[in-house]
């Protein structure tokens, strides 16, 4: 190999090592919840998208491929830790409420002893989500993501009634997508 094509494989070797990094601070995050690992994997997001949008590398197909599996990974695992820790975040109390069937517990109303469970099921819709919108956007298909949204509003519509509800729905799904779509943005900027 001459040095011109060892250091094409820089670029490449970096953004796999930052998304491994990544991968690896995701997986402990599951396991404790700390908000120092997913303040650093952001860092880490944000920094290859920075270095891919003004440097803009060519990286080898080889690479190519260990960047879209490796990110693919990242985007669809790493958006729940990060949705749940913003929308604990943005809890009143900063306490989110979890019900028995992955929903999210409404406080009781007035005369009730139970609080309500809404938007059940929200954990495998929301990995279902970003893993539509990480293909999607591979694919050089951003309109799909229009579509993502509205099937997701049009089946969550009669559960939004109450103003908890919606704020988390909102915050939870933003979220969940912005986390998938800036790691889907790396992976088509670098196989491209």
């Amino acid at each position: 190999m001459t040095t011109e094509q060892i250091l094409a494989l820089v670029p490449g070797g970096v953004l796999s090592i930052a998304l491994a990094t990544v991968l690896v601070l995701v997986i402990v995050n599951f396991r404790r919840r700390n908000g120092v690992a997913l303040a650093v994997s952001g860092a880490l997001i944000a920094a290859g998208l920075v270095f891919l949008l003004v440097l803009h590398p060519g990286v080898p197909p080889i690479l190519g491929m260990v960047i879209a599996v490796l990110g693919s990974v990242v985007a669809i695992v790493g958006g729940d830790p990060a949705t749940r820790r913003l929308l604990a975040f943005t809890a009143a109390d900063g306490v989110l409420r979890e019900g028995p069937h992955g929903g999210i517990l409404l406080r009781p109303a007035a005369g009730k002893t139970s609080a309500d469970e809404v938007l059940r099921g929200g954990m495998l819709i929301g990995y279902l989500e970003r893993t539509a919108a990480v293909f999607t956007i591979i694919a050089g298909f951003g309109e799909g993501l229009a579509l993502l949204i509205a099937l997701k509003g049009i089946g969550r519509f009669s559960e939004l009634a109450a103003p908890e509800a919606r704020e988390r729905f909102i915050i939870g799904t933003l979220a969940s997508l912005l986390w998938a779509c800036v790691v889907a943005v790396i992976v088509r900027l670098s196989i491209t």
